[in-house]
């Protein structure tokens, strides 16, 4: 469920969380001051203000450490893209400047930067690669891997083709982790329960203010809402709100040569 609503688009994530909150607030003003529950709800009169701050700072915490995960996530998947793409342009260079004729690994650098862009960047969607791009790396990495290679052009050029190429490989493996981890799942859960449990102990600590419960209310709703959605945008780099792009890697088909 909690997949589900994070895989929404901004607004409906936007919308749920205005919903929960301010729908939290509704139920609260109805419990504690309208007939038949106001009586009982009253009987609670007297829990003290610091009450509050106990499942506030538990709130603000694990709200921080999830925000914290998310922001590091993303810059690893940024790195990953960056680092692929780099490894990439590096055996496209080498192929060129090599004295043998390298037309067919370019050839096939290009057809595993095309499978990249068009098969597997929708496939991360669904939290996993593309087999066609696997097929398509593992032909980049035969033709690199020829020995003939290091007779015509040298070992240190054929070694640092494959050198680029592995690297290419691990940092798509990277991609391909981040893009299936799903392990926040969980913390959205307490973190989102964590908030409407914040909302219950403002409530109570303002049995008596009506207005002043209502006004507290509004405010950390809005709080949160507003939080929670800017970090829940950015929870999948590849598929969310502010997804990255995989334009570094297709601007090495658009190489010459």
């Amino acid at each position: 469920m909690i997949r589900a609503w994070l895989e929404l688009p901004p607004i409906g994530i936007f919308l749920t969380l205005t919903a929960l909150y301010f729908g939290m607030v509704i139920v609260l003003r109805i419990l504690f001051f309208c007939p038949p529950f106001r009586r009982p709800m009253q009987s609670l009169n007297g829990i003290v203000a610091p009450f509050f701050n106990a499942s506030a700072i538990l709130f603000a915490l694990l709200a921080g450490f999830l925000a914290n995960d998310i922001t590091d996530r993303s810059r690893q998947a940024y790195r990953a893209v960056q680092a692929e793409a780099g490894e990439l342009r590096n055996v496209h260079t080498l192929s060129v400047a090599a004295l043998a004729d390298m037309a067919a690994i370019r050839e096939a650098l290009k057809a595993y930067a095309t499978s990249v862009t068009t098969d597997e960047w929708p496939a991360m969607e669904e939290g996993h690669g593309s087999s066609r791009t696997s097929a398509a790396y593992d032909e980049l990495l035969r033709k690199i891997s020829d020995p003939s290679i290091a007779k015509s052009s040298g070992n240190a050029v054929h070694a640092a083709l494959l050198n680029a190429a592995v690297h290419a490989g691990n940092a798509r493996t990277e991609r391909l982790a981040i893009a299936s981890d799903h392990t926040n799942d969980l913390k959205w859960i307490v973190v989102i329960a964590l908030g409407l449990i914040t909302e219950i102990s403002i409530a109570l600590v303002h049995l008596d203010r009506p207005r002043a419960m209502t006004a507290a209310l509004i405010v950390f709703a809005s709080a949160a809402v507003i939080t929670l959605s800017l970090v829940a945008f950015q929870e999948y780099p590849f598929y969310g709100a502010f997804r990255l792009s995989p334009a570094p890697i297709e601007a090495i088909r658009a190489l010459n040569g």
